[in-house]
């Protein structure tokens, strides 16, 4: 187990599993600056752990984040805002970037930041108890305008953005925020079995998967197809496809 100020993390090497814990609950989770270092830095340390095939990240108490915190804010000048903003993007691309699966694990609201660092990774369940809100515009700043439309559409995704409306956990589901909603006191159970589920695949494709995936929605279609090619022979050449193949078909035998 490593322990920083803001966050907890622990590392099951044996099941190939890393759980990243925000833990600041006092202050809702809020994002401040201990809490950008403290993650990214987490998050380093689950990237250079080659025995790690998954990553959850969820949230200690009942609120997954309430956002930037904004009392550390006050008193701040504009580049010493502008320098925390700027860490809190380097947060969300390092959730991005991890070459592994990575999954939000929502048991109460998400709200700014809280909305970024779930959108930032691959997918997430929810409890019935979770929230979205997306109230930056409503503030006077600017957040969300990048990866919310690319979940839920332009349309949606502005009208979430002009409104800053709260969107609950069963529309949430409908319109793509979330992959399913599961109650409250199965949501840990649930997220567990399904990291187990996903860090016993063989992790050289799951990764090859996820790069191809990500990197082919942001380029033409042929482009993309290009892509899974060179991603299939690169499975090929690692051989890791007979492994995989073996363990298919114990997975179908009657």
């Amino acid at each position: 187990m490593d322990t920083y100020s803001t966050v907890r993390l622990h590392l099951d090497t044996e099941r190939h599993i890393a759980e990243l814990v925000l833990d600041r609950p006092d202050a809702r989770n809020a994002l401040n600056s201990a809490l950008c270092r403290d993650f990214h830095h987490a998050l380093r340390t689950v990237h250079d752990t080659p025995d790690v095939h998954v990553l959850m990240i969820r949230a200690e108490g009942s609120v997954f984040c309430a956002g930037a915190d904004l009392k550390e804010r006050q008193g701040m000048d504009d580049d010493q805002i502008r320098a925390r903003r700027l860490r809190a993007f380097a947060l969300y691309a390092a959730i991005e970037d991890l070459p592994i699966p990575v999954f939000a694990v929502i048991d109460g609201a998400a709200i700014g930041s809280g909305c970024e660092i779930a959108s930032a990774c691959d997918f997430a369940i929810a409890s019935e108890r979770a929230s979205f809100r997306y109230p930056e515009a409503r503030w006077g700043t600017v957040g969300a305008t990048q990866r919310l439309p690319r979940i839920v559409g332009r349309r949606l995704a502005k009208e979430l953005m002009f409104t800053g409306r709260v969107v609950h956990a069963d529309e949430a589901q409908r319109i793509g925020l979330v992959n399913r909603v599961v109650a409250s006191g199965d949501l840990l159970a649930v997220s567990q079995g399904l990291a187990e589920e996903i860090a016993a695949g063989p992790t050289h494709a799951m990764r090859s998967a996820k790069h191809t995936l990500d990197h082919g929605l942001d380029d033409s279609r042929h482009g993309a197809l290009a892509r899974e090619i060179l991603a299939i022979e690169e499975n090929l050449n690692a051989g890791v496809w007979k492994a995989a193949m073996t363990t298919f078909k114990k997975d179908i035998a009657p």
